[in-house]
């Protein structure tokens, strides 16, 4: 009895051995934990402010990856009442980002940027001879660096949200704003 007790076991545990190693050779890796590049629409700018900022990704390792984004302000700015949302027109925007976690570039990071904006800022207000006061609107082109944090969300196809917030300085012009702020969220994909 104790013979016939030993072979059935054994046969049990390797039959369940069997269906394991088959499993885990046939499973494939999640798209969104081998492919390393990424391109992302800010939604939030567009639907809200009606501003294209487009991004691409790509991802170095696990841990971190590097990104380039442009921004351009569509709407009109003497018809649209969007001044106080974004002085820039245009910019170009460079981002390191590190992922903390072991999960494949997702989850909780912090980012350092460099940001090249050009646009209009109304810097000086001027009173005129007949008592009322209004501001005056220079053209810029500044440089600014900054850093943020954010949080990636990526479904196992591929699809993602991205929500960040960041704060920088511009370095080289005094005709421009002196902080910079950046609020993201990108809806993408990862291929």
């Amino acid at each position: 009895m104790k013979k016939l007790l030993l072979l059935f076991l054994v046969l049990i545990s390797s039959v369940t051995f069997a269906q394991d190693s088959q499993n885990t050779q046939t499973t494939e890796p999640d798209k969104r934990d081998i492919t390393q590049n990424e391109l992302s629409i800010g939604a939030l700018n567009l639907v809200a402010f009606g501003a294209l900022d487009l991004t691409y990704e790509r991802i170095i390792d696990k841990n971190s990856s590097w990104a380039i984004e442009g921004f351009l302000k569509a709407l009109d700015r003497d018809n649209e009442n969007i001044d106080d949302a974004f002085y820039k027109d245009f910019s170009l925007t460079g981002k390191y980002k590190y992922f903390f976690g072991d999960r494949y570039a997702r989850g909780f990071y912090v980012h350092g940027f460099g940001m090249l904006s050009s646009g209009e800022y109304d810097d000086n207000y001027v009173v005129g001879p007949d008592g009322y006061g209004y501001y005056e609107y220079e053209n810029y082109t500044d440089f600014a660096l900054g850093f943020g944090v954010g949080g990636k969300f990526v479904s196992t196809g591929g699809f993602f949200l991205d929500l960040g917030a960041g704060i920088g300085r511009n370095l080289l012009s005094e005709n421009s704003p002196t902080i910079v702020g950046q609020f993201n969220v990108n809806l993408g994909f990862r291929f």
